[in-house]
């Protein structure tokens, strides 16, 4: 390879970094605001669908992006998924509402679905399995570094300006990352006529919106609204497997998830998925209300997790050719539960460190898990699958995340429910928040209920990284092909 092509190569790798640095401060910094930004618009009964909604559209079009990349090329898509995640932000820092606010999340989403896939496609396109590891390593660096800087400057937003800022500093970033993907990536792309199927997505949309819809009315009083939200998504999934069963080129392929390492590798990402919601979702608001932190702190408790995902990625990408993909994939499967015990003895006297370092280990964990099952399942299909066996992979992942949120927030819910009798309304939610870490009012009795509820949630996700466990023990070994040391020839960089 020429000095001149590794040296452009370059350039796209610095885009797909920036690309990745716009979706990982993002999460670090929304996890570390959204509880100011529920106690000002209200609707804390709603606080998981941030998130959820975000996951619910990243899960249902992340395949059908990694279906288009490979009939039109990465450098369109990614584009495309660059321009609507920007347009998601740009409203959701205009949102007066939590309703709003959670429609918004879901245009984000729809553009993390195509930048989280076309990224690591990209990859692997431009690197052998052999020099990916080295690749891994510095995407793995994004990540630790916007986990270090998200808190501090969601904490300085907070603070200092309209929290509106911690979605508008995602435009210079993509728009960089945009310009970059057009000057240097060029790709010899051979159009197919392929049906995209888009029936497949809206049907499974429906009946996963469906289903969240009941997790959160689990436990209420409102049994109307579960009946039917419970009926559409029967109804859905229904549809679903027939549109899948019949699609020619389908959003889920029956037959691509009835291959034992993929089924099983995806299983244990969408598990793995599950707890780590809980872990982003409800850490933060636990360390700022029952531990009465500021969100710096309760952002940097989360910054462990995300410093030990990139560290455990690195790791497992240095390690991958000396160990067993299983091995790597296991014992990260391990350390999920291991990390959830941490959470499960947090008590209104426990310290910050006692919550970041579960989330350092629950952290680490998903970095093993995440190199060794994306190189597994790219190495055991064709280049013309590749992008889609990734896009599986994610979509397990983030339907995972999409469901436990909304599953962890339902057993929040149950629990306020069953402690306080109604919701917490903003007003509390804010004094909570304001008020003195000694000051005692007629707000403890509120604030040891939210403690309960969420040391259940903790639980909940301390059983979903034992499941993980069990899961990842079934995928078998695969082994790395020797013959794979070149680089793959389909994508050009000028």
């Amino acid at each position: 390879m020429s000095r001149q092509l590794k040296s452009m190569r370059a350039f796209v790798i610095a885009c797909v970094m920036t690309s990745t640095f716009m979706i990982a401060i993002e999460a670090t910094i929304v996890t570390t605001a959204m509880p100011h930004i529920v106690a000002q618009l209200g609707g804390l009964r709603l606080y998981s669908w941030v998130f959820s909604s975000f996951l619910l559209a990243q899960t249902a079009t992340t395949v059908v992006f990694g279906n288009l990349a490979d009939v039109y090329g990465r450098r369109p898509v990614m584009l495309a998924g660059i321009a609507i995640f920007l347009a998601g932000s740009l409203l959701a820092g205009l949102a007066q509402s939590m309703p709003a606010m959670i429609a918004f999340r879901l245009i984000q989403g729809v553009g993390a679905g195509a930048i989280q896939p076309i990224s690591m496609t990209i990859v692997a396109d431009l690197y052998p399995a052999r020099e990916r590891g080295k690749i891994q390593g510095y995407l793995a660096s994004v990540w630790a570094i916007s986990a270090l800087m998200g808190p501090v400057v969601g904490g300085l937003i907070i603070r200092n300006v309209s929290w509106a800022w911690i979605f508008w500093l995602n435009i210079p970033v993509g728009v960089a990352a945009a310009t970059g993907f057009i000057v240097h990536l060029r790709e010899d792309v051979k159009h197919e006529l392929r049906t995209i199927d888009v029936a497949g997505a809206l049907s499974f949309a429906v009946a996963i919106t469906s289903l969240l819809i009941a997790l959160t009315e689990l436990g209420t009083a409102a049994t109307t609204e579960l009946a039917a939200a419970s009926g559409v998504c029967c109804a859905a999934t229904l549809a679903f497997i027939v549109v899948e069963q019949r699609a020619i080129h389908p959003m889920v392929s029956f037959a691509l998830w009835s291959h034992r390492p993929i089924a099983a590798t995806n299983g244990v990402g969408l598990l793995s998925g599950m707890a780590l919601a809980g872990l982003t979702t409800f850490l933060p608001i636990y360390v700022q209300i029952v531990l009465h932190r500021s969100p710096v702190v309760a952002g940097l408790s989360l910054t462990t997790m995300l410093v030990g995902w990139p560290t455990g990625a690195t790791v497992a990408a240095r390690l991958f050719h000396r160990f067993a993909l299983r091995h790597l994939l296991v014992t990260g499967a391990l350390l999920q539960p291991a990390g959830a015990a941490f959470l499960v003895i947090l008590t209104p006297g426990s310290s910050p460190l006692l919550a970041a370092s579960g989330a350092l280990i629950m952290g680490f964990g998903m970095g093993l898990l995440s190199v060794s099952s994306l190189v597994l399942l790219q190495e055991i299909v064709a280049k013309t699958e590749r992008s889609s066996v990734t896009a599986s992979n994610i979509f397990s992942r983030n339907l995972g995340s999409a469901l436990g949120a909304t599953v962890l927030g339902a057993v929040l819910n149950r629990g306020l429910n069953h402690s306080l009798g109604n919701s917490v309304t903003s007003d509390q939610l804010r004094h909570l928040l304001d008020a003195p870490a000694d000051y005692m009012s007629a707000d403890a009795g509120i604030r040891i209920a939210l403690q309960i509820s969420l040391n259940q949630t903790f639980w909940a996700m301390l059983v979903m990284s034992v499941a993980t466990v069990v899961i990842a023990i079934l995928v078998p070994h695969v082994a790395i092909a020797a013959a794979d040391v070149k680089p793959v020839p389909e994508a050009r960089i000028d």
